[in-house]
């Protein structure tokens, strides 16, 4: 493999990492189970980022109703919409990336929509909770979803996403071939409403360190027209949003709105099929730093999860000083796990006493940490 990146620490010295290939295609299956943040929610869909929810490692798959596990496939994730994501894991080494794989998914795509059922899935994920140390499923689906929640819901929408063939399949390797590539991107234009994507994880290592750089591959323009992405904007945004909600909730996203256009943010307006979105970004640099989401479904978002990803939330002194602030103008208690997470508030709550200038009162303060970093 050739390139590099180079890694600049606090001192100034400058190190050189060097691509290199994973040992064993098990490093890489750990490494995704250990850290499903490897899969790029936010590359998969940038306007409503995907998280991920671990169901199990090497769950199997039977090929008739009621039958016995045909196959074993590498992980199966749930994102926060209970699509299942079905992820396969090869070494860009090994010459099955190519063909065999390709078929060896479909095949696991075709029979888990006829054989899974939402209750084995469930099964499967309070087996690993239990295995885990006895971890609590409802509050690994909580914490998924960034806020309590009636579990039975989920567990529905992942039913019905079953049921109509939704589901999302990724090819995970250290290096995508072409041929790969171009097979994922032709599936990903025909499948409806199945999404097809590949997944490259470069390893970097140098003077003991090592650094992964995930992309994701195989989103093309014709597919996401085919199967009818939508864009919202503010004409769109603001009539759904008063249609579920009410006019009371539209003026308090209308005054968010406002202020981060004043503030000089640039909006991200979500393409999600049900629920709309804006997310005000701010441009530093040469980095796009995330602050809030609004939704049309009446609630607003506070960005912990990837803020983190930027100085200076990437501080967690920071981030629980954020969270301070949040709390006391807000009047209400946002979890302490709220800043590794998306914690959501309702657009109704900020429409009471004052609470929406509060908040944009941080939010300014969260905008001169940006640019002042």
């Amino acid at each position: 493999m050739s390139g590099g990146i180079f890694l600049l620490d606090p001192t100034g010295e400058l190190t050189e990492m060097a691509e290199t290939a994973f040992a064993a295609e098990v490093d890489l299956q750990k490494l995704l189970a250990d850290h499903p943040g490897l899969l790029p929610g936010d590359q998969i869909d940038p306007g409503s980022p995907r998280r991920w929810l671990l169901v199990s490692r090497e769950i199997g798959i039977p090929d008739q109703e009621q039958g016995g596990a045909r196959w074993a496939l590498d992980h199966l994730f749930l994102d926060q919409d209970g699509v299942p994501t079905l992820v396969e894991v090869k070494r860009g080494t090994d010459p099955r990336t190519r063909r065999e794989v390709v078929g060896q998914m479909l095949d696991y795509a075709a029979n888990s929509v006829l054989h899974w059922t939402a209750e084995a899935i469930q099964a499967s994920l309070a087996k690993r909770c239990q295995e885990e140390g006895g971890l609590d499923p409802d509050e690994q689906i909580a914490h998924l979803l960034g806020e309590p929640a009636a579990t039975g819901d989920f567990w529905q929408r992942v039913k019905t996403n079953l049921k109509a063939g939704k589901i999302r399949l990724l090819f995970v390797s250290d290096a995508i071939p072409p041929e790969l590539r171009r097979i994922v991107e032709f599936l990903n234009e025909q499948m409806d409403p199945a999404e097809v994507l590949a997944v490259e994880i470069r390893q970097y290592a140098g003077k003991g360190l090592k650094t992964l750089v995930p992309r994701v591959l195989g989103q093309t323009t014709e597919a996401l027209v085919r199967k009818g992405e939508k864009r919202w904007d503010e004409p769109t945004f603001f009539a759904e949003l008063t249609r579920r909600t009410g006019e009371e909730e539209a003026r308090v996203a209308r005054r968010i709105l406002d202020w981060a256009k004043d503030r000089g943010c640039w909006i991200w307006w979500g393409s999600g099929a049900q629920d709309g979105s804006f997310f005000p970004m701010v441009h530093h640099g040469d980095e796009d730093y995330w602050t809030l989401a609004v939704w049309t479904y009446g609630r607003i978002e506070i960005q912990f999860q990837w803020m983190r990803k930027r100085p200076p939330f990437d501080s967690r002194e920071k981030r629980l000083e954020l969270l301070q602030r949040l709390n006391e103008v807000l009047g209400m208690v946002i979890p302490e796990d709220g800043i590794e997470r998306r914690p959501s508030i309702p657009l109704r709550l900020l429409a009471e006493g004052g609470r929406v200038e509060g908040l944009l009162g941080v939010m300014d303060w969260v905008v001169g940490e940006v640019r002042g970093a």
